[in-house]
């Protein structure tokens, strides 16, 4: 069952981004199905800690953005908007080189919040990080 408001073409969701952190960390969103969304981000300068690995608070922007894109593309978006409430992750396994992968699916689309869950893999489909974030539906005024 398709969960998106309206029809969306994986171009039109990738420039969401330009222009913002999203950019700069070089999160680029990958897929888009009937009820998820996915993206990548590299494990390089700009997302590692001084011990050459993944920053968690990397994997968490990635997890939020999965997240936050998601939940907007899901409400009448002349009518509301979605911002984070809260997000937590458990950091699971290192990550030292490529790209990592985020995959978001809905556990509640409700009409006041709405709850996301994101997995982070590497290259070799081993977890890295999951995420729980819960977003606030917020009336336009």
């Amino acid at each position: 069952m398709k969960i998106w408001f309206q029809e969306l073409k994986l171009e039109d969701v990738q420039k969401r981004g330009k222009g913002t952190m999203v950019e700069h960390l070089g999160i680029e969103i990958t897929g888009l199905g009937d009820d998820y969304l996915e993206g990548t981000m590299p494990v390089d300068e700009r997302t590692i800690q001084p011990m050459g690995i993944l920053h968690g608070g990397a994997s968490i922007a990635l997890a939020e953005t999965l997240g936050s894109i998601a939940a907007n593309l899901v409400i009448d978006p002349s009518k509301k908007y979605c911002v984070g409430l809260d997000i937590n992750g458990n950091h699971i396994r290192a990550a030292r080189k490529g790209k990592v992968t985020g995959k978001a699916t809905p556990v509640h689309l409700g009409s006041s919040t709405q709850v996301w869950n994101i997995i982070i893999k590497n290259e070799d489909d081993q977890l890295v990080c999951i995420s729980r974030l819960t977003m606030a539906v917020l009336a336009k005024r």
